[in-house]
């Protein structure tokens, strides 16, 4: 799957989704740190990327409909440190085939995972 993730999760995360078989670039690789969401938004549909994030702006399911974009995971950690992004990211991976996930809006908190579906 190719996959963006936006600059507020940790670089390291790119090496973890590419050892499980994904294409991973990142919004600072792309020169868009600080750009308006709408801008970033705009990058991850021409690149038709699923995009990472904890940017609760990218929450509202309404502009965000699931079935108009590449997919898009939210992050919503209780702490968010690097270390528990990575596991989280981690466990996700190893249980849960995300390539299902094309064109679905998710949130994925410590302990659950909800879909919204096209």
């Amino acid at each position: 799957m190719r996959i963006k993730l936006d600059e507020n999760l940790p670089t390291d995360l790119s090496a973890v989704l590419e050892s499980f078989g994904h294409e991973v670039d990142t919004v600072p690789q792309e020169g868009l740190v600080s750009k308006p969401d709408e801008e970033i938004w705009q990058a991850v549909n021409r690149e038709n990327r699923f995009f990472m994030t904890q940017d609760l702006d990218f929450s509202d399911v309404r502009k965000y409909t699931p079935g108009t974009h590449p997919g898009l995971l939210l992050l919503r950690l209780e702490s968010p440190s690097r270390k528990a992004i990575i596991s989280r990211v981690q466990s996700i991976l190893q249980t849960v085939p995300i390539d299902q996930w094309s064109g679905c809006l998710v949130v994925a908190t410590d302990h659950k995972i909800r879909i919204r579906r096209p």
